[in-house]
């Protein structure tokens, strides 16, 4: 299996995370965002759409989009809930990642590390739905250490890692103790650095 990806992005973050948790076997190909490399004609001759994750599986086919690769790679593992229910839940967060949270908070981020704006001057209303979403995983965290269930599932790992990179947007995460601590759990699960998210 082949992941393209650029590592700067939550959204290929996850797929690599998921790999690396399911002890699946790939190979990374870095693939800059920001150095045009999705807008080749050998890329697009893969990805049409020229946006990575980008995954080539075993047998040639290609599959993009993070959440439609993480729910391929983790059928038949503990990361989705055997409980239909649950299952739902879990794919009811991972459709709000996409839909209320990246477009914000990714965005947020993107604009202040990448292009270097000023967290001050990002457009209020981008800021205001960005918190919106940390707020709305605040309050789903406040008693309970995962999304869904009592384990960790895809849910989580679709959502943490731009959740992670909030603080680079200037969004702070200093009072919202729910989050801060479910970053940390994930940290610990996955094996990743602590970026010391309380700030």
């Amino acid at each position: 299996m082949k992941i393209f990806g650029d590592s700067i992005s939550g959204n290929c973050l996850k797929v690599k995370w998921t790999a690396d948790h399911l002890g699946l076997a790939y190979d990374w190909v870095e693939t800059g965002v920001l150095q045009g490399e999705t807008r080749t004609p050998a890329f697009l001759a893969l990805n049409p759409a020229g946006q990575v994750p980008l995954v080539i599986l075993d047998d040639g086919r290609p599959l993009a989009q993070s959440n439609a690769i993480l729910l391929h790679l983790g059928r038949g593992s503990d990361l989705i809930p055997g409980d239909p229910y649950l299952d739902s839940r879990m794919l009811e967060w991972m459709f709000w990642e996409q839909y209320s949270h990246e477009p914000y908070v990714a965005v947020a981020r993107f604009q202040v590390r990448y292009l270097g704006k000023a967290p001050e001057s990002l457009d209020p209303d981008l800021v205001r739905r960005a918190d919106g979403a940390l707020d709305h995983l605040e309050a789903a965290l406040k008693d309970r250490d995962w999304l869904v269930g009592e384990a960790f599932s895809l849910a989580d790992m679709a959502l943490v890692p731009y959740t992670r990179f909030a603080p680079e947007a200037g969004l702070s995460l200093q009072f919202r103790p729910a989050v801060s601590g479910w970053i940390a759990r994930c940290e610990a699960l996955l094996g990743l650095p602590s970026l010391g998210v309380a700030r």
